[in-house]
């Protein structure tokens, strides 16, 4: 099982950043002060997406609804190789600034997808023991894309790469079903009882994502969390586009650094999912592996306040994804492992997509705000955002101790 979770997210891993160099290549191309808009842009498409998914969980089994939204986005990605094949060079900065947008959706959708996927599929105490370990399948993806793209971006043509990225695409698919035929074994029933539950629809109403995520208290804490995520990554992924562009002229030269960065943070990733991420949840415990992002990311803004610098926003990148890939997401997953099964796929859905760009327009947007006066303020304005999001970190851990409980004690009542 654990083989065919690593064949699916190393595939998906490898095509998004295979594309990611060009997505952020063509924000800067776009013109760094027009950012907030393109942000804006990926807000409203990732609201455009979640309906028609929502009703795909509806009317589908998973075993369907998931490869035909991976075989949507393959469509998406062989139409952008060709409008960037024909595009001359006005044209292509607005082709880019679409393909900035999509880009945007399609990381998040296609991650999102997954992860429901795995959190049905295990439970809270193997979600604990094995996600950090299959997450490990996603850092040798994004390893593989991104020395790709990092290679031959000065030598290969966008289109030739986005080719790639499809076909890769397509692997995934193919991973997934056969995670759907092994799932009986997993859970130690039967193949035709278990076949039988999965291949009956979510069912529910299209909206019920949005209307589970207001109701719930923890669900709500969860929407909290990815909001005060996305605005402190916002801020720092203007500081970095801003610091770039004017660090390098040439454009191939900028593809090649952000790919580079994104190998860095990988390779930093892999040691520390490899040997860490299994350790460092079971002793720490779900609260405090949470809390080390934000703790982390209020010292890397401090430092990037007094030395905003080409090293200073590499090195604050290099440490902060690596954490969150690492440790924040695997931790994070397990916070659905104990909510019901539509919100395993709509409610979760709709946070890490909806919700986690709707952080982004709020850091965008204040961004723009705190452009004129400078990096150092804006640095700063980011350290109170992430000392309540450590609060938050701390509350969802405990509340996530006491949901795992409660059908055990249930039991021991029976």
């Amino acid at each position: 099982m654990v083989a065919w979770c690593w064949l699916d997210v190393f595939a998906l891993l490898s095509s998004y950043y295979i594309m990611r160099p060009i997505r952020d290549q063509a924000g800067v191309a776009g013109g760094v002060q027009n950012l907030q808009w393109l942000f804006t842009g990926t807000l409203v498409g990732m609201l455009l997406l979640n309906l028609p998914f929502a009703y795909l969980v509806k009317k589908l089994p998973r075993s369907r609804f998931i490869p035909l939204t991976y075989h949507f986005f393959v469509i998406n990605i062989l139409l952008f190789a060709v409008a960037l094949h024909v595009a001359d060079s006005a044209q292509s900065v607005w082709v880019g600034r679409i393909f900035f947008i999509w880009a945007s959706v399609y990381n998040l959708f296609v991650v999102s997808v997954f992860w429901q996927l795995n959190v049905d599929l295990f439970s809270p105490e193997q979600g604990k023991r094995l996600f950090g370990f299959i997450a490990a399948g996603a850092t040798i993806g994004a390893i593989t894309g991104s020395s790709v793209t990092a290679s031959l971006a000065r030598y290969v043509s966008p289109t030739f790469l986005l080719i790639g990225a499809a076909a890769l695409l397509e692997i995934a698919v193919f991973a997934v079903g056969r995670l759907a035929q092994l799932s009986p074994v997993l859970h130690h029933r039967p193949a035709d009882a278990d076949a039988q539950r999965e291949e009956q629809p979510i069912g529910g109403s299209i909206v019920a994502g949005i209307v589970n995520a207001v109701r719930s208290p923890y669900l709500l804490g969860v929407c909290a969390f990815m909001m005060l995520f996305a605005i402190t990554s916002t801020f720092l992924y203007f500081e970095q586009a801003r610091i770039v562009r004017d660090s390098f002229s040439d454009r191939g030269a900028q593809t090649a650094f952000f790919a580079s960065i994104d190998l860095a943070v990988n390779v930093l990733t892999l040691a520390i999912q490899l040997f860490f991420t299994g350790r460092i949840v079971s002793r720490l415990g779900v609260a405090l592996a949470l809390a080390l992002l934000p703790a982390m990311t209020m010292i890397g803004f401090g430092a990037l306040a007094a030395m905003p610098s080409l090293g200073a926003i590499a090195g604050f990148q290099v440490i902060r994804r690596a954490a969150d890939y690492a440790i924040a997401r695997p931790t994070r997953e397990v916070l659905f492992t104990v909510v019901p099964r539509e919100d395993r796929y709509k409610t979760k859905g709709f946070i890490d997509t909806f919700v986690y760009r709707l952080g982004d327009q709020v850091g965008a947007w204040s961004m723009a705000a705190l452009g004129g006066l400078g990096a150092s303020v804006a640095a700063l304005a980011a350290i109170p955002i992430a000392a309540l999001w450590l609060g938050n970190a701390l509350w969802l851990g405990r509340r996530q101790d006491l949901l795992e409980a409660a059908p055990a004690r249930a039991s021991a009542n029976d």
